[in-house]
């Protein structure tokens, strides 16, 4: 395989950050080793200009940008695995008001490389997509609503909220239930980013995770307004999966939440992340991993992210391994 065809691909660019409202900052006492913090919008008037940044023409205009990553090529990954931590799950939660939803649950539990989702149900208020800026530019991913103690959290990849290396994004805003332009639940403006401080410092893809806390919308919190999903560490590396989306670029156009379905399995070359049979394209980075999903509820725990792929295979897309580092980034982010 040539050095190209080894190449990891990123879903999303990350490219240097100009101005906005969010910016890197210390680590407060209460973060733990290991977590890279930085600020959102901190006041009433910020979470509102950035809420009103995001107008629908600059969503629609938003990019999800592919750009190679440095060549990773068989035997040069990480040679240690992800420390795995002890194994822990937290349970999802559905909404306090149970929003109307389309569809009645029942979808497929086969393998699925890339369809729209329909079989409604929570996970379609839980999913959303993530918007914000780099570089002056806007750009698009997704991400979804965890369940945690501050009932405020989303889990996306590490390169939605921070270039790695470099400084967080700003404007960043999480759009749940986004279907083809209309915001069902309101737009959630993040007031605290975090990262692992390996994606921080290189761009590490085993460590690709990022959450963040958004302010409340109408006074509701996030989970009160459209439920969470659960989150586990130290999971199985080869059970049954769905993911979900809004890939962007072609064949998708970011107006529909897609998912696919399949059995994970390593990286072939060596990276501590798992590989799952699936189309989605960019714009689709941070959406979530489920394992346990129930096509009833829409209910499920999650256990990795969309994160990148490599050049010479579009069909499998591969995400980090939640272990110990994950759960100590997502104990620091629930808590603040």
């Amino acid at each position: 395989m040539t050095p190209r065809a080894s190449r990891p691909l990123a879903l999303l660019a990350a490219l240097l950050v100009a101005g906005g409202l969010a910016g890197p900052a210390a680590a407060r006492p209460a973060d733990l080793p290991g977590v890279a913090h930085g600020r959102g919008a901190s006041t009433p008037a910020q979470v509102q200009a950035v809420a009103d940044y995001w107008t629908p023409e600059r969503m629609r205009a938003a990019r999800s940008a592919d750009v190679l990553a440095p060549v990773v090529s068989p035997g040069q990954a990480s040679a240690a695995d992800v420390a795995p931590g002890s194994t822990s799950r937290v349970a999802g939660r559905q909404p306090q008001a149970k929003p109307s939803r389309p569809g009645g649950g029942g979808g497929s539990t086969g393998a699925v490389t890339g369809a729209p989702w329909t079989a409604g149900t929570a996970v379609v208020g839980t999913t959303g997509k993530v918007f914000f800026t780099l570089g002056g530019s806007n750009y698009v991913c997704s991400g979804s609503a965890v369940t945690s103690g501050n009932e405020s959290t989303v889990l996306t990849a590490g390169h939605c909220l921070h270039e790695g290396p470099g400084a967080f994004a700003t404007n960043f805003a999480f759009v749940p239930g986004y279907a083809d332009g209309a915001r069902p639940y309101g737009t959630f403006v993040a007031t605290d980013l975090w990262t692992t401080q390996q994606w921080q410092a290189s761009g590490d893809f085993v460590y690709d995770v990022g959450f963040a806390e958004v302010a409340p919308v109408g006074g509701a919190t996030l989970t009160d307004t459209v439920g969470a999903q659960g989150i586990g560490f130290a999971a199985s590396r080869t059970d049954f999966r769905y993911a979900f989306g809004y890939p962007a670029a072609r064949p998708y156009d970011g107006s529909d939440l897609i998912h696919c379905a399949g059995t994970v399995s390593r990286d072939p070359y060596g990276q501590d992340t798992l590989g799952l049979g699936c189309t989605m394209t960019g714009g689709s980075s941070g959406g979530p991993w489920l394992s346990g999903f129930s096509t009833t509820t829409g209910l499920g725990t999650l256990t990795s992210v969309n994160s990148y792929k490599y050049t010479a295979d579009a069909s499998r897309m591969y995400g980090p391994y939640l272990g110990a580092v994950a759960e100590q980034l997502y104990r620091t982010a629930s808590a603040a």
